[in-house]
């Protein structure tokens, strides 16, 4: 596996570099966020936040409008909302400094894992709400698994990778609801340890792209449950015509 390392601490890159190596990894090691972004193609990113040329929550976002690359930040930072940020715009996951390369290298092939999973895993025939080829009808919502595109009412909505993933795991069973860990295990990683806040950042992002809260219903202590708002998917009531009634 080829490993982009975008790190400016040479006490950091070096020994963390040569670790990789022991275990089987090419490393390519950038020192700024100008020279990560300028690298050429890489299996996996490890990305520094405190770079000296812009934030690494810039280079995230800059990555991932172009790769859907898996990225694990490396961060010294305590704030847990500079972690759910990151998670929120594409980041897969996190480690925190000091770490050590063994628990690195699990981090990245869990999200490896995740990364080449099958989109559709094999079982039973499309249900009444899927259309044909991975396409899946939530009433004016489209999911296509082959494409990872979805469309409300007919236009595109643009979804980050996470927020696709999280929706997909939704719309599994319609009606259905899905529990905070099962989301968890299946959106992140078994026995995920970040923070469990990136969960509901991510839930309330995706509402906001849905345009109504009433897509996703939340069961307090529970989960959540995905199903089309009563008026979106009910048909308009026929009344007949008018009668003048003295």
């Amino acid at each position: 596996m080829r490993v982009l390392l975008i790190e400016d601490d040479d006490r950091v890159a070096g020994p963390l570099a040569e670790g990789l190596s022991r275990f089987g990894f090419t490393v390519d090691l950038a020192r700024t966020g100008a020279e990560g972004l300028a690298a050429g193609e890489s299996d996996m990113v490890l990305l520094d936040l405190g770079l000296p040329d812009m934030d690494g929550l810039e280079v995230c976002r800059a990555l991932r409008m172009r790769s859907q690359v898996p990225i694990i930040m490396i961060t010294a930072r305590s704030d847990e909302v500079d972690r759910v940020l990151g998670l929120e715009i594409g980041a897969d996951d996190y480690v925190s400094k000091p770490f050590g390369v063994r628990e690195l290298i699990a981090r990245i092939r869990a999200v490896t894992r995740r990364a080449q999973a099958p989109l559709v895993a094999p079982g039973p025939a499309p249900s009444p709400q899927a259309g044909g080829h991975g396409v899946q009808r939530i009433g004016p919502l489209t999911i296509d698994r082959r494409t990872r595109q979805v469309c409300l009412h007919g236009a595109p909505i643009a979804l980050a990778p996470k927020e696709y993933d999280l929706l997909v795991c939704l719309a599994d069973d319609p009606g259905a609801v899905c529990t905070r860990q099962h989301i968890l295990d299946t959106v992140w990683q078994p026995n995920y340890f970040g923070p469990t806040k990136t969960l509901d950042v991510h839930i309330a992002a995706l509402r906001r792209k849905l345009g109504d809260s009433s897509w996703i219903d939340t069961l307090r202590g529970v989960g959540f449950r995905l199903q089309a708002p009563a008026a979106q998917d009910a048909e308009p009531a026929w009344h007949g015509p008018a009668r003048d009634v003295r």
